[in-house]
């Protein structure tokens, strides 16, 4: 899958974000090492059981048999936003992707009024990682 169609998917599901306490919507695309994309949203409650939207895509993509993953990419901004923020993910997130794919795992950031896209590697993002 070339990236820019995962930015677009990315893109898509943030519009599906339930944040009705952050107004902030984030949207992510997984992509497999076989090109297979799973989308994902933050999903809030009153709760402390809010998941955001890169271990939705995750949790998704486990739960249907996927282990080999080559890419992630995260959108977010405010819900009416024209232009996205730098988002990335969150440190709950980072250490629940170490534990699922291969130290050369990317994470693109795409915002700014052109889709500026970063890429970082799971490492830059959490040196150090507590593995089992």
């Amino acid at each position: 899958m070339e990236l820019k169609d995962a930015i677009q998917i990315a893109k898509k599901a943030r519009l599906n974000a339930r944040a009705s306490g952050s107004n902030y919507y984030v949207g992510s695309c997984l992509v497999t090492k076989s090109g297979k994309a799973y989308s994902g949203c933050n999903i809030e409650n009153c709760g402390i059981q809010s998941i955001c939207a890169e271990r939705t895509a995750f949790v998704k993509a486990l739960s249907e048999g996927e282990n080999d993953f080559s890419y992630i990419v995260v959108v977010g901004a405010d819900k009416d936003a024209n232009v996205l923020d730098n988002c990335l993910p969150c440190g709950y997130c980072r250490q629940f992707m170490v534990q699922y794919v291969d130290d050369d795992f990317k994470i693109y950031a795409c915002f700014g009024e052109n889709d500026t896209i970063e890429e970082y590697s799971i490492c830059d993002l959490l040196p150090n990682a507590f593995k089992f």
